[in-house]
């Protein structure tokens, strides 16, 4: 056991920061900016002022200090961030050369050595007297602490001021290892037509300080960065039948340039190497639609499960929803179970969001070319489409074909409607019955 002097603690004591406000804007980029104001005692004339308690991951070219009041009289001279952080190894090396204390207990007796540390390569090499000890074994005492060694990241100006007391000061900087991400849970009622939606954000703080009761805002968007060179929360909430009323939400939302800014409505303390986890929105009896899509070009048999609905007021919602993990779960009458899970962009108010869960089990489709010939500059192929539900129920299915070969192209012969969803792709809506099968037939001329 090494023994440190107790100076240590008091130097803590009287660095300790006189915080007024504290505020938190985190980024999806690993990043974050930190405006913080504290209470700083100024004499006239030139002095250095020390702001520890700061980001170890901070970029210090992005510091911007400001004094509140006398603006015109206090001058920043010089600007320094000193991160040599007190540790043993470092302890030691600095007194390599210097006299140490160690305290050796052996037998019910106490005895003290003092001497010369030469090395820590390796371990101790102490020379006491005429005598080289080698790791000597005890507990160790240094007289105090080496200059050039900070408790804490610390922020150093050269200051010159023309007025003397309390002054406040605003520092803003960024820092690295912060960020924050968004979660949803999904939950469907018995018939899939509508579902509770719960949205939570987790931030994840690496900085290496801790801000407490800080102002917390987070921005949603891609941020571009000039280079210099999620936590997930398995806690559902089971769907009940309520009124479509919405919480007052925790985080106020806002436009901000091109992005999105939500605000936490109350302060909260981050931690270093903590993650939170904040509830954010919360929405009831969403309309929801299943929807089932074949797409035998790039899905073999497999028909697709997709939940969708608008983010709109009507439907409960209606703010912009950052990017994130959407979980999916169903009550099967005495337990909620997990169905599905995806991915979605940072989307809009008003805007529908497709979130695909897996693929149906009961329902299965067969994609056949029947016929393809190609005359000068034109050329024809036939396809029959087969999709299966074996489900005790009617379903819709949406069978997307890709027209992917050539630019133009036309239907001269089909056995369904067909809707053109853009330049590339037809797409046929079939109900297809209990037990049962649906053949789709079409012949497209393609031309160039």
């Amino acid at each position: 056991m090494k023994k440190f002097s107790a100076f240590i603690l008091a130097v803590v004591f009287l660095t300790a920061p006189v915080y007024a406000d504290v505020a938190v804007t985190v980024y999806n980029s690993n990043r974050a900016l930190i405006k913080e104001t504290r209470d700083v005692s100024l004499k006239k004339g030139v002095q250095t002022l020390e702001f520890d308690n700061v980001a170890s991951q901070i970029d210090a070219t992005s510091v911007l200090p400001k004094f509140l009041n006398n603006t015109s009289k206090i001058k920043v001279l010089e600007q320094n961030f000193d991160y040599d952080l007190v540790n043993t190894n470092k302890l030691f090396t600095k007194y390599i050369g210097k006299d140490i204390e160690i305290e050796r207990t052996g037998q019910d007796k106490r005895a003290k050595l003092t001497g010369k540390l030469l090395s820590v390569q390796g371990g101790l090499v102490v020379q006491s007297s005429d005598k080289i000890v080698i790791n000597p074994q005890g507990e160790i005492s240094l007289s105090k602490l080496p200059e050039g060694l900070r408790l804490k990241p610390t922020l150093v100006w050269l200051i010159e001021s023309e007025v003397s007391g309390t002054q406040k000061m605003e520092v803003s900087y960024q820092t690295s290892g912060m960020s924050w991400n968004a979660d949803y849970v999904l939950v469907t009622n018995e018939k899939d037509t509508v579902a509770d939606i719960t949205g939570w954000v987790t931030v994840n703080n690496n900085s290496g300080a801790e801000f407490n009761d800080a102002k917390l805002k987070l921005i949603a968007g891609d941020v571009n960065i000039a280079q210099p060179v999620a936590m997930a929360r398995n806690e559902v909430r089971y769907f009940k039948e309520r009124s479509a009323d919405v919480a007052a939400p925790s985080f106020q939302e806002k436009s901000f340039f091109e992005y999105h800014i939500y605000e936490l409505q109350r302060k909260s303390t981050l931690k270093n190497n903590e993650i939170k986890q904040i509830e954010f929105i919360t929405a009831s009896k969403v309309p929801i639609k299943k929807v089932f899509t074949y797409n035998g070009t790039n899905n073999g048999t497999k028909v697709t499960v997709n939940l969708d609905f608008k983010n709109s007021k009507e439907n409960n919602l209606g703010i912009p929803l950052p990017k994130g993990r959407v979980r999916v779960s169903k009550y099967d009458g005495d337990s909620m179970e997990f169905i599905g899970e995806d991915n979605i962009d940072h989307t809009a108010k008003d805007a529908k969001l497709s979130i695909y869960t897996g693929n149906a089990f009961d329902i299965t489709g067969e994609r056949v070319q029947t016929n393809y010939k190609i005359s000068g500059s034109s050329a024809e192929e036939s396809f029959k489409i087969t999709v299966k539900n074996s489900k005790d129920t009617p379903v819709e299915v949406n069978i997307v074909e890709p027209m992917y070969r050539w630019t133009n192209w036309k239907i001269i012969q089909k056995s369904n409607n067909f809707t053109k969803k853009d330049s590339k792709t037809a797409e046929f809506l079939v109900s297809v019955a209990a037990s049962s099968e649906t053949v789709v037939t079409y012949t497209v001329k393609y031309s160039w």
